[in-house]
């Protein structure tokens, strides 16, 4: 083993952040494919090229730590470790989604993983995710809890409120940023005046860091830090993953105000053959275990996709389920 082998992670981590960021991968490309020929019909934020992030952050917490994310999660969602059949039921509008088919892309939650909530609200997730952390602590739980977000919710007034009670009150929480450098369709050099989103981690008073976010061993390396500080009850820690987006801000986004050059360079540095290239150099996996790993992302996702295809729509006795809570289901 090399030096820098010695000092990453495990190699059955670093396998695992191969295996995450490949199905990952395949479920955006096989959804996105489905929704082009006509074969499949939902709204979709895709999140191809910020593999490297989601797969840190599945590698790097607990089952019992929580996350909150945004509607472009698909990857966190695998990460966090949703079921494919779960995740694409509730896309498609089918009774085996994680909300009976009810919530669509954007209300995705799975509770048992630990995926707390999927919001359509720009900014919103870290309040709840506040909230979240402030729980744990009142109970006494050494539970972590993540908030991920785009570089456009850091202007929102509901991050600085977040992230100023999250500092204020020392909350086990970390604040992920996946800076795919544009706000919808506005480069992020449009919408603030520093150059930095981990710069403003200092007006709170917590730590500040940026990382390559397609690399997932260093997203890991700072996220591993940012967690174990939140389960010390030292506080939050706001990680900026710089990245890049491949098919705009939603699927069939025609995606004009990218420059070709840019767009050029980002397809460049894709975190899948990049990582995987460092997996062979470093003698981790060798080429036909990866081709192994790659081609059982594939059959993952297709065999979830069948299973949703072949089970029902949401049910019309659905329309007045869990809009009410029943009092004969509440505590005393």
């Amino acid at each position: 083993m090399t030096t820098e082998q010695a000092a990453g992670p495990a190699l059955d981590v670093r396998r695992r952040l191969y295996e995450l960021m490949t199905l990952m991968k395949a479920a955006d490309d096989r959804l996105s494919k489905g929704i082009a020929s006509g074969e499949l019909q939902c709204v979709y934020w895709p999140s191809r090229g910020q593999e490297a992030i989601a797969a840190a952050v599945g590698a790097v917490l607990r089952l019992d730590d929580q996350l909150v994310t945004t509607y472009r999660g698909l990857h966190d969602l695998i990460g966090k470790g949703v079921p494919l059949v779960e995740i694409y039921g509730e896309m498609l509008g089918r009774q085996v989604g994680s909300g009976r088919g009810k919530g669509g892309t954007m209300h995705i939650a799975h509770p048992d993983s630990g995926l707390m909530m999927s919001t359509g609200i720009v900014g919103a997730g870290p309040p709840v995710a506040v909230g979240l952390a402030m729980a744990a602590r009142r109970k006494g739980l050494d539970r972590v809890t993540v908030a991920s977000f785009g570089d456009g919710a850091t202007n929102t007034g509901s991050f600085h409120e977040a992230a100023n009670m999250a500092a204020l009150w020392d909350l086990p929480l970390v604040l992920v940023c996946q800076n795919n450098q544009y706000a919808e369709m506005t480069p992020t050099g449009h919408t603030m005046k520093i150059a930095q989103v981990a710069d403003r981690a200092a007006g709170y008073g917590m730590p500040g860091v940026r990382v390559d976010g397609n690399d997932p061993l260093a997203v890991v390396a700072a996220l591993e830090e940012a967690v174990e500080r939140a389960r010390a009850g030292a506080g939050p820690t706001l990680l900026e993953c710089v990245t890049f987006r491949f098919r705009g801000h939603y699927f069939g986004d025609p995606m004009k105000y990218i420059p070709t050059e840019q767009m050029d360079a980002a397809i460049a540095a894709d975190p899948l053959p990049r990582f995987r290239s460092r997996l062979l150099d470093d003698g981790v996996c060798g080429a036909r275990e990866l081709d192994e790993i790659e081609t059982a992302a594939v059959s993952a996702v297709d065999e979830a996709l069948a299973a949703v295809l072949a089970a029902p729509a949401a049910a019309l006795d659905e329309l007045d389920r869990d809009v009410y809570a029943d009092p004969r289901n509440c505590p005393a």
